[in-house]
């Protein structure tokens, strides 16, 4: 128990209240409240210094018609990095051709990689690609993480084998060739195209296209931000290995 003497003139006020009811900041108001009274010469009673503890107690509650304080704003964060980015962003004239065991593009510029990842291959006279340009990466982050990515032909390599690379980073420059470019997704080993493995339908050079592979990758580029292939809406040949997406939700450009 608290005892709170109030002394006015030749009167005393006692008020006996439980310790439990005295917050720190109601125990300072109720002393105010006391020594107030005192100098004024008025009488205090229980009544009122329990008002003054219960009101002290809660919290302040706006005036009639009035507003309420609003509560701070949470600090704003920042959203984190895309994991993927257009990797043919820097492309001028950049023209989508067709799907096929990749994506076929027209234009002349440096050709970025997707994402974290590990350069595989980095030739520029591979005979089984006009042109003679082929480069790998295995993707080391995201949905994609751990498949292997392909651009081939018209292509010089600015990168080697074992470097790691982000999607900063620009893994080759591509000439505007009468061959243009193709990327999709690579055979584990980057040997070539997965559409070619008997797991994706054993689909070479000579088609039928656009492939299952191929659409696959040709969606991912679109959520990226760059436009879709001619003939993306057709029907898929081949399969579609189980590893690889067929859509890419919540990527954006």
């Amino acid at each position: 128990m608290v005892l709170l003497v109030v002394a006015a003139g030749a009167f005393t006020a006692v008020a006996r209240l439980p310790a439990s009811t005295l917050q720190p900041q109601a125990a300072a108001q109720a002393g105010t409240l006391g020594r107030v009274a005192a100098q004024a010469g008025t009488l205090v009673s229980k009544t009122e210094v329990t008002k003054a503890l219960a009101s002290s107690a809660s919290p302040a509650q706006p005036a009639a018609g009035g507003k309420a304080t609003p509560s701070a704003s949470p600090s704003p964060t920042t959203p984190p990095p895309p994991v993927y980015l257009n990797p043919l962003r820097a492309i001028s004239d950049l023209i989508p051709q067709r799907v096929d065991m990749g994506v076929d593009f027209a234009g002349a510029g440096p050709i970025y990689a997707l994402g974290d990842a590990v350069i595989t291959n980095a030739q520029d006279d591979n005979a089984g690609w006009p042109g003679g340009g082929w480069i790998t990466y295995q993707l080391t982050d995201g949905p994609a993480a751990g498949l292997m990515v392909y651009v081939a032909e018209d292509v010089q390599p600015t990168v080697q084998v074992g470097e790691h690379v982000t999607s900063s980073t620009v893994i080759a420059q591509m000439s505007n060739g009468a061959d243009g470019i193709e990327t999709g997704w690579a055979m584990p080993d980057g040997a070539s195209a997965e559409s070619q493995l008997a797991v994706a339908g054993g689909i070479g050079g000579d088609g039928p296209f656009p492939t299952e592979v191929g659409l696959s990758f040709d969606a991912l580029l679109v959520a990226l931000g760059v436009p879709a292939a001619p003939n993306a809406g057709g029907p898929g040949y081949g399969l579609l290995p189980a590893n690889i997406p067929a859509s890419w939700p919540g990527l954006t450009s």
